[in-house]
């Protein structure tokens, strides 16, 4: 007679990666993000949400302009145990509107995350590390812990080359092409 699996055996599971990233979707809930295999819930704070929406706010004309979009949808990593969730990512509005599931870093034009007192070093280091071998051509980084903002580029394998910061809140922070915008970091 043959027993089930214990929790955390996945021995069993042809597709370790593939049974993970279904259980993030479908069993732990719309706000929960995998982080080097480990699942996170999310639970942003007011102060947490008002930086990205300032942040949407202040570059939305310009990316109506661009006929671009911004969310907190889903990026996979795929052939990692990574499976994330950003405060917000800029995509092309016809990707937006005809995905149901995940996007890629690569796909994105801009994705920022605002830390946490919980995440801030996640934010500052695995992400920013993930997000550029897989392609995300910016990423902005609001560390509110330190009242700075950095702007990575210029991806590649062993992480951005590009860096502009950090500036601290208040200073304007230029947001290359395709928006070729100053952005206005206060308040945030």
């Amino acid at each position: 007679m043959s027993t089930a699996p214990g929790p955390g055996d996945y021995s069993t599971v042809s597709d370790p990666e593939r049974a993970l990233k279904y259980a993030i979707r479908h069993i732990a809930g719309d706000r929960a993000e995998i982080v080097e295999g480990v699942i996170t819930p999310m639970s942003p704070s007011w102060a947490h949400e008002n930086a990205a929406d300032l942040i949407r706010e202040r570059i939305g004309p310009r990316m109506r302009e661009l006929g671009l979009r911004a969310g907190s949808g889903n990026l996979d990593l795929p052939g990692t145990e990574n499976f994330y969730i950003p405060d917000l990512a800029v995509v092309p509005a016809g990707l937006a509107a005809r995905t149901e599931g995940a996007l890629l870093p690569e796909q994105t034009l801009l994705v920022v995350e605002v830390t946490s007192p919980t995440n801030a070093d996640t934010d500052r280091t695995v992400k920013r590390r993930r997000y550029a071998q897989f392609g995300a051509p910016l990423y902005l980084l609001v560390d509110r812990q330190n009242a700075v903002c950095t702007l990575f580029s210029e991806p590649g394998r062993l992480g951005y080359t590009g860096v502009d910061g950090p500036r601290p809140f208040g200073a304007r922070l230029h947001l290359p092409d395709p928006f070729d915008i100053d952005l206005d970091t206060g308040g945030l």
